[in-house]
């Protein structure tokens, strides 16, 4: 019935995730008047409704800038006549594209003039649909969770040293593989500094060893069907490896901005395309995972035991 259970509770969430997926409140610019501005929200307001939080830029230069830090996901700039141009990353993927490409080709037709694209973010050569860095973040969040999962019922009675050491190792050899693995030294999927990688990579698969370790620790057998739900189903459901937490329905949103595999996520497409976006949010979120999971360990396998013993 367990099984039945998590299975379900996977089918549910991705299905409620990706059945139809459609944006919320996108970041987009937009470079002209401020009547310019006001028209072509109304027009995405049609097109998509709630679909786009659309921003004004003082120039081209500045929404080229926001394209590539992923602070907007695309740029529509209003030229000379009725000309237009839409700014936009292919590295966000082909389905944010054509959602972008879309919209804004839809409000140039209404105002009657000619839409010209510029794929200022491309995808790398080694990942032309955008969706290695899913798979990449899957496959570590699946190896921690195994880890964190075998070393207590293999090992349930190491020292609490040698558990943090061996989940240290696990977690440092786990980034230097993904890394040269993906990175510009292997498929060339994430070109992203390799040092950089490894290091992301290393974060989350101690963040998801160690939160294992912590539901085997303090629920037994349980703890590893509420681990896989937590962190493989609603973890990798809301990555933002396939498409960006703003096609996420509302209630799943907020998970990609705390569990380990979303704000991973999201710092390894900034190392490896958008001029570290995340990056900064994403160490301090990991880290934290990391330091709360040691700290409740060494609470239950070293003070506990002495305050026994003392008493």
């Amino acid at each position: 019935m367990i099984v039945l259970a998590i299975g379900s509770i996977f089918v549910s969430v991705f299905l409620a995730a990706f059945h139809a997926p459609k944006p919320h409140d996108l970041p987009v610019a937009v470079v002209g008047t401020t009547a310019q501005l006001a028209q072509v929200t109304q027009g995405l307001e049609r097109a998509l409704p709630g679909g786009f939080e659309v921003r004004g830029y003082a120039d081209e230069d500045a929404a080229r800038r926001a394209v590539q830090d992923r602070t907007v996901y695309a740029a529509y700039v209003v030229g000379a006549g009725k000309s237009a141009e839409l700014l936009y990353a292919g590295a966000n993927g082909p389905s944010v594209t054509s959602t972008v490409t879309g919209a804004f080709s839809g409000v140039a037709r209404a105002s009657g003039g000619h839409l010209s694209q510029q794929d200022v973010a491309q995808a790398s050569a080694g990942d032309t649909r955008s969706m290695s860095v899913f798979y990449a973040g899957f496959g570590v969040v699946l190896a921690g969770f195994l880890f964190g999962m075998m070393t207590y019922q293999m090992a349930p009675r190491l020292l609490y040293r040698w558990r943090m050491a061996s989940l240290a190792s696990f977690s440092i050899l786990g980034g230097i593989i993904v890394a040269l693995i993906a990175g510009s030294l292997g498929f060339a999927a994430l070109p992203g500094p390799f040092l950089g990688i490894a290091g992301i990579i290393a974060l989350m698969a101690a963040a998801v060893g160690g939160t294992t370790m912590v539901f085997m620790r303090l629920f037994g057998k349980a703890g590893m069907s509420l681990a896989s739900v937590v962190l493989l189903t609603f973890g990798n459901s809301t990555s933002g490896g396939t498409l960006p937490s703003a096609f996420l329905p509302g209630w799943l949103r907020p998970l990609s901005e705390i569990l380990p595999v979303g704000v991973g996520v999201r710092a390894l497409q900034g190392v490896s395309h958008f001029n570290n976006d995340g990056l900064t949010i994403g160490i301090v979120v990991l880290t934290a995972w990391i330091v709360i999971a040691a700290a409740t360990l060494y609470l239950r396998d070293v003070r506990a035991p002495r305050r026994r013993a003392i008493g």
